[in-house]
């Protein structure tokens, strides 16, 4: 098999790619900042190749990019913002002028003009890929599920809130992060399948209320949503204000049917069911 660049390799979706991917004997290079990481080294152990990379660095672009055959590319503005998230994309996606087949990771909806800045950075990002010659491939999570039980909804889950700044009957497509790699994955086995698609993806979608119930029975006491004021949520971040303002007031249109049909071999993962995993006792 030919070797697969996997930017981002010590975070979430990244990560689980390389994994899988590593799993499956497919080689693996794994773009990082920092090799000496615990994430790193046990990427290591599993048989990745280690690249230290900067995307603001074109020198170790290139290098990581050498005998490469396909990148899976992910980007974030979190930690910097949007206008270096669209650099660094660009940057890479530059970079990557000989490579056969890019897999983009992006946002549900950042094709279209949303006003979320984390969304329309990929949106510039998206445009520029598309205009490449070389076979790409753009894959659009909707919302995570796994990074909805973090400390600041933990907080409020022990006091029996989940709080969402949400009407709690406004469905929110979810994804779990394992679905987006097993899809990353699966492109990246088949370019001539899925090369110039892209794809939103979502396993399900589900209301704050409803959500509120799964955790009613996973946590095994009562809890309640709680709608905080998008006022509140711009003291910490306007981005994800707008974000919240966006998914109440439009919301994403994803055809599940049509999209499982399209891809038969994910089985999509619940919020259910990732909730049913999670150790409460141990962190409520």
């Amino acid at each position: 098999m030919e070797l697969t660049l996997v930017t981002g390799a010590t975070g979430a979706q990244g990560g689980a790619l390389a994994r899988l991917l590593l799993a499956a004997g497919h080689p693996v290079r794994a773009l990082t900042r920092t090799p000496d990481s615990t994430a790193a080294r046990q990427l290591e152990a599993a048989g990745a190749e280690l690249a230290e990379g900067d995307f603001d660095n074109p020198s170790s672009l290139r290098t990581a990019l050498r005998d490469v055959r396909s990148v899976f590319a992910v980007t974030t503005p979190f930690g910097t913002d949007p206008e270096t998230e669209t650099r660094q994309g660009i940057a890479l996606i530059d970079a990557a002028d000989g490579v056969d087949h890019i897999v983009f990771t992006s946002a549900s909806n950042a094709d279209r003009n949303t006003g979320i800045p984390h969304f329309d950075s990929k949106r510039r990002i998206e445009e520029h890929l598309m205009s490449k010659p070389q076979r790409w491939t753009i894959l659009a999570p909707a919302a995570f599920i796994d990074d909805k039980f973090g400390d600041w909804t933990l907080s409020g889950l022990r006091q029996g809130i989940l709080g969402i700044p949400m009407p709690a009957t406004r469905p929110l497509h979810l994804v779990a992060v394992r679905d987006i790699a097993e899809t990353a994955a699966l492109t990246l086995h088949n370019p001539d399948r899925f090369t110039r698609t892209r794809l939103d993806l979502a396993g399900e979608a589900l209301t704050p209320t409803q959500m509120a119930d799964i955790l009613t029975r996973a946590i095994g006491k009562p809890i309640h949503h709680h709608r905080p004021p998008l006022t509140v949520v711009e003291r910490h971040s306007t981005d994800l204000a707008a974000m919240f303002r966006y998914f109440s007031e439009v919301g994403t249109d994803i055809d599940l049917p049509s999209l499982h049909a399209k891809l038969p071999e994910i089985t999509w993962h619940t919020y259910a069911e990732i909730a049913n995993t999670v150790p409460w006792q141990e962190l409520l």
